[in-house]
């Protein structure tokens, strides 16, 4: 695994900075969460009391920290960096603070995406007359193109959420209930090395034709396809996500007829992974092929999402968006077919844009995986 110099370089605000110019903001103010974490290593906790790192277009970074969150700040990655700590007590107020030291020369500064609505109002009565817009416009382009470094992280996501699928059958079988096989999958995505355990979906029967259908009491029984789509986040702060379907005794014709549309569609997708493709087009390789089959009213979600220190993230691959894949791009390509009333089906990997085309990180068979 990449050491933290290298997942989270010391050069990123820099790179942050001079994009804030480019796009005609002052500063970027990002509070806890994936960004903060992407421009400093730090996974400050999320609290009532402000955390925020105030990256001026130019002039020098600082974090503002509540003052008894300075020594994890501190002997944390952004420990290390080039940057100025600012500790604050109780009795101050940190959006003044923010104010006073940027709000002389600041006209327009992006707040991060995910940053509270409290904090966002406080922090626009700190800076009046500062025009706020969105710091994700700037953040997410350079997010989007993975370091060699953060696509090692996510191969080792990869491998350890395929550990979790291969041992699937030992939990898997008729009279159990998807929430007693979800507890099983959860326990086994933390022994297989990740941190937290984000979501898992074990979909039986007619809850496979709802996609984000989680856990139930539905006992599963012998015949039902079973939709198992699981995935957490790693030490490194990189996320898995996979997804593949089985089967507890010989699966419907009609069922496999479907699958097998999908595994075709899926297939083509994947090996359609190149740069200058663009993200509708990748998306319209698997629907046509599930269209052309007689399934396109029951293909009802983009094709993919990003991925990285979230689970989803820029890009999406969907219908109407032209941009052009690049290298370093990390993405789900995971076509369904549902089919309300009786089950679905998706098939999930993450993939990688590369210089010449695409590598699927989740190498676990894709065929449906009959018990």
């Amino acid at each position: 695994m990449a050491h933290d110099a290298e997942l989270y370089p010391a050069d990123r605000i820099v790179r942050a900075q001079k994009a804030a110019a480019a796009a005609g903001l002052d500063a970027l103010l990002v509070t806890p969460g994936p960004d903060l974490r992407y421009l400093t290593g730090y996974q400050a906790l999320p609290l009532e009391r402000l955390t925020c790192l105030v990256a001026p277009a130019s002039g020098e970074p600082f974090l503002v920290v509540p003052l008894l969150e300075q020594p994890a700040a501190e002997a944390s990655p952004a420990g290390a960096l080039d940057l100025e700590i600012v500790g604050w007590r109780e009795t101050e107020d940190p959006y003044r603070l923010i104010g006073e030291r940027i709000g002389g020369s600041a006209r327009r500064v992006g707040v991060d995406n995910h940053m509270w609505a409290e904090k966002v109002l406080a922090l626009r009565d700190a800076l009046p007359g500062v025009e706020q817009a969105l710091a994700g416009e700037v953040l997410g382009a350079l997010r989007m193109r993975k370091s060699a470094a953060e696509i090692e992280a996510l191969r080792a996501a990869g491998a350890a959420i395929d550990a979790v699928h291969a041992a699937v059958g030992d939990w898997l079988r008729p009279g159990r209930t998807e929430r007693e096989v979800g507890r099983d999958i959860a326990d086994a995505i933390l022994a297989a090395g990740h941190e937290t355990v984000d979501f898992v979906i074990v979909a039986s029967g007619p809850n496979g034709a709802s996609p984000h259908h989680e856990v139930s009491d539905r006992v599963i029984r012998a015949g039902e396809p079973v939709v198992v789509d699981i995935g957490g986040t790693m030490p490194s702060g990189y996320c898995s996500d996979s997804t593949r379907d089985y089967c507890v005794g010989e699966a419907p014709a009609d069922y496999l007829r479907a699958f097998g549309v999908l595994l075709a569609a899926q297939t083509a997708q994947c090996e359609s992974i190149r740069p200058g493709i663009t993200a509708e087009r990748l998306d319209a390789v698997g629907r046509e092929i599930i269209a052309e089959a007689g399934y396109g009213e029951q293909f009802i979600h983009r094709t993919g999402h990003g991925i990285g220190l979230e689970t989803h993230e820029e890009p999406y691959i969907v219908a109407g968006s032209a941009r052009p894949l690049e290298p370093g791009m990390a993405f789900s390509v995971e076509p369904g077919i549902y089919l309300p009333g009786l089950y679905g089906a998706r098939i999930e990997d993450i993939a990688v844009c590369t210089g010449t085309g695409g590598e699927r990180l989740n190498l676990t068979s894709r065929e449906l995986r009959v018990l």
